[in-house]
């Protein structure tokens, strides 16, 4: 029987965390090949607790099967990290707690659940990747965004412990648990998109954009690649090789906003971000090799707007605001039965994007949606936007952070979700639908219409 029809087990959500420090883990990869193990790290107060690795996906409207389970092991208080260095880096150094075989997974997106005896738990993320994307839709889970973005330890690129940017991390690293459930970038932004692929049936593999870093070749001959929903560091040589295959025929599909953003590196074999950004003169490479400078793609040294492979470009945060339809007979929009100026409530937001012709973008490309916004008191619009490579791959950007959650909201995991309601939900899983099942028949522009560029009408410029 095929993965996705297996039964699945409703029981993999985290129902208490108590205290921070009651459990808490990581992993030693955040990606393996099937098969392979990897090193778990806990840290726990309490006397015994077990590991339950659940695949995310459909599953019957259930979303994850349990894979495997450890017994009880005895529990141990590791300590609450080390911060250390002028990038002041949180690591947790803790000893390894067990090693895990992944045989017999499949390959995907995993939560393994730590559960203590008195009930307490936490998630750890792990995917066990694909070797090949040949022919298939390739899900990339935005591991270094992760990290950007957590505060175990009190630090992360944003933060420092006493909540200033000024003393943030400069360097973030994978030797620590994520703060909160264990998982939040995964389960808003991209665990929908993950459900609704599996739920289609499609060919997919899975991979992250630490591994696309590493050089794994997973995008040669596949059909689409689909970025989830928040992914917003990336390395030069991640746009490397995701432009190589945009240009080798395989489609392209950012459903979020503020993609491709911060210019990164990976060290530590993989497992430290780093990311100076506005102290980018304090960054060791700022002067021998400045096109890894880390700062944002499109600031000196070495401006390179992400817009030239997204077709639309970052313009700011925090919106709030309706998404308005401009294109209706779109393909993407088939069968959603939207008229032009349609407007879906709360759509549009934290952050959003739009086609500016100042700074690099594909032509011909078509705004399929322009939602007027105000982002702190100034005027602008958020565009969804689809444009053709030359050698027929397509490429479509929402324009909107909100788009991969809204699939799952007014639904038991995101119950709230901005106020986003059943109505925009519906459409934007239709939409998605076309979208996903159109790319992964392979280039775009063999088979659908190609884009009626409307830019200058649109902007009238």
């Amino acid at each position: 029987m095929a993965e996705r029809l297996l039964p699945g087990d409703p029981d993999w959500r985290v129902r208490e965390r108590g205290p921070d420090e009651a459990i808490e883990g990581y992993g030693d990869r955040a990606s393996v090949l099937p098969g392979e193990s990897f090193g778990l790290h806990v840290s726990t107060t309490e006397g015994r607790y077990r590991v339950t690795a659940y695949r995310m996906g459909w599953y019957g409207g259930t979303l994850a099967r349990r894979v495997w389970r450890s017994g009880w092991m005895k529990g141990r208080d590791q300590g609450r990290g080390r911060l250390a260095g002028d990038t002041r880096t949180v690591r947790a150094r803790w000893r390894r707690s067990l090693t895990v075989s992944t045989e017999g997974w499949p390959e995907g997106a995993y939560l393994l659940r730590l559960d203590t005896e008195r009930g307490h738990q936490r998630y750890v993320p792990l995917v066990v990747r694909s070797a090949s994307g040949a022919g298939r839709t390739v899900l990339v889970h935005a591991t270094p965004t992760w990290q950007a973005y957590n505060r175990w330890g009190g630090y992360s690129l944003y933060y420092g412990e006493d909540g200033r940017y000024e003393s943030r991390s400069l360097a973030v690293s994978f030797d620590r648990p994520y703060d909160s459930t264990g998982m939040e970038k995964f389960l808003i932004h991209e665990r929908p998109v993950v459900a609704l692929a599996e739920r289609l049936g499609l060919p997919l593999a899975y991979t992250t954009g630490g591994d696309l870093e590493a050089g794994d070749d997973v995008l040669t001959g596949a059909s689409a690649v689909i970025f989830l929903g928040h992914d917003e560091y990336w390395t030069p040589g991640v746009r490397r090789t995701v432009t190589e295959a945009r240009d080798a025929g395989a489609n392209l599909a950012f459903l979020g906003a503020n993609t491709c953003f911060r210019r990164v590196r990976m060290e530590e074999d993989g497992k430290l971000v780093v990311c100076y950004k506005t102290a980018v003169d304090r960054d060791p490479l700022v002067r021998t090799r400045p096109s890894l400078a880390t700062t944002d793609f499109r600031a000196a040294p070495k401006a390179d707007p992400e817009s030239s492979l997204i077709g639309v470009y970052y313009d700011g945060y925090p919106v709030d605001a309706p998404f308005v339809v401009h294109e209706p007979r779109h393909w993407i929009f088939a069968g959603t039965g939207v008229r032009r100026g349609d407007a879906f409530p709360h759509l549009v937001g934290v952050e959003y994007d739009r086609v500016n012709t100042d700074v690099p973008t594909p032509r011909p490309l078509q705004i399929l949606a322009h939602s007027p916004v105000t982002c702190v008191g100034r005027p602008s619009f958020a565009d969804a936007a689809y444009y053709t490579a030359p050698n027929g791959a397509g490429v479509f950007a929402s324009g909107t952070m909100r788009w991969a959650e809204t699939l799952m909201a007014r639904t038991r995991d995101l119950p709230r979700a901005h106020g986003i309601d059943a109505r925009t939900r519906a459409f934007v899983t239709a939409t998605t639908t076309n979208l996903l099942k159109g790319f992964a028949e392979g280039p775009a522009a063999e088979r659908l219409p190609a884009p009626d560029d409307n830019v200058r009408r649109v902007y009238r410029a």
